[in-house]
């Protein structure tokens, strides 16, 4: 591959999914000149079998905006056939959104693009928590799976270029307390509570879902700048403490505060994890209080972080006013990405 490879045909797999669907509405949106000639989403076939359905609404609204869809399944297609869709789509930039539950067909789509003759780069599904901060990260059960994927690459992939983009937590999804198991933090502005752990002093490095999709973009613009790298970015960093204010400002309203010592999550964790079981059974939860877990432990902290390496600046970045607001305003959970009721 020359030095000035730049993407044209790129094919976003996952791409309607919790995170995708801001990774894809933001490529589609990017400011001109765009960072690819072609957008396509991979997605099941029978999409558009039920037109109403939210998925049929939001994939016909992004194909207004000149997205192209191609079908099949991440399940069944083996290697060959994801090779075949590279090669028929001439596709040279791959970016994966494959949310934890399918993380294990990730493998065989790499070697599928390392197989190819179009796919020259390729963006794992490694959005969120950085699986490699540090020495303790490798025993963390909750990396287990994105962890093998790096060994893959280092061991079989050859050829291909290979990016991770690295978040942190998602600000929008961290707010959202843990159902049943609240102490593990999270805001309820509705109560007006506020579960924290620790003192909630710590400072935590986020990326709102709307800036992931900013970063992913960003990448798209520099390939030279992140062939072969790890890029560590983030909106902002802050305690929850400060989030806290920011809440009770814009609220106008005085939280309850509840706060768990670290100690009392890690005794949560092993009863979650089933840890001290000859047959565990972990609680599919148990990922969530891990993940709080290591994020309160300065899991997202770095001397400096990637930001400039990508040119984004900070004004160009959600901040915690901007995150705290769109919580209030219905978060996440109501976002539409411009499809009309």
């Amino acid at each position: 591959m020359s030095n000035d490879f730049k993407p044209t045909n790129v094919l976003i797999i996952g791409g309607t999914g919790t995170i995708g669907a801001y990774i894809t509405s933001s490529l589609l949106s990017a400011a001109t000149p765009k960072p690819y000639t072609t957008l396509s989403l991979f997605t099941r076939p029978g999409w558009d079998s039920n037109p109403s359905s939210q998925k049929a609404q939001l994939i016909k609204h992004w194909q207004s905006q000149g997205l192209n869809v191609v079908t099949g399944n991440v399940e069944s297609l083996d290697q060959a056939g994801f090779t075949k869709v590279f090669e028929d789509g001439k596709f040279d930039t791959v970016i994966s959104c494959l949310g934890r539950a399918t993380l294990k067909y990730q493998p065989k789509i790499i070697d599928a693009a390392e197989h190819s003759q179009s796919v020259q780069w390729f963006l794992p599904s490694e959005f969120g928590t950085d699986v490699a901060h540090n020495e303790k990260s490798a025993q963390e059960p909750t990396h287990v799976g994105k962890l093998a994927l790096r060994k893959h690459i280092r061991e079989k992939i050859q050829r291909l270029k290979v990016t991770y983009v690295v978040t942190g937590p998602y600000f929008d999804m961290w707010l959202y307390p843990t159902p049943g198991y609240e102490q593990a933090g999270g805001f309820v502005p509705a109560e007006k509570k506020a579960y924290i752990i620790g003192d909630g002093e710590g400072k935590v490095g986020f990326c709102t879902m709307w800036d992931v999709g900013k970063f992913v973009t960003a990448t798209l613009r520099h390939p030279a700048q992140s062939f072969g790298k790890a890029l560590k970015v983030q909106s902002f960093i802050v305690t929850p403490n400060e989030v806290l204010s920011e809440f009770q400002k814009q609220t106008g309203s005085e939280f309850e505060v509840l706060k768990t010592p670290l100690p009392e999550i890690e005794q949560l964790e092993e009863v979650l994890w089933d840890k001290k079981s000859d047959n565990p059974q972990p609680n599919p939860l148990a990922t969530l209080v891990t993940l709080r877990r290591i994020w309160a432990r300065g899991g997202t902290l770095y001397e400096k972080n990637d930001n400039e390496v990508l040119e984004v600046k900070q004004e160009d970045l959600d901040s915690l006013e901007e995150g705290v607001r769109r919580y209030l305003a219905g978060g996440y959970k109501g976002e539409t990405f411009g499809v009309k009721a």
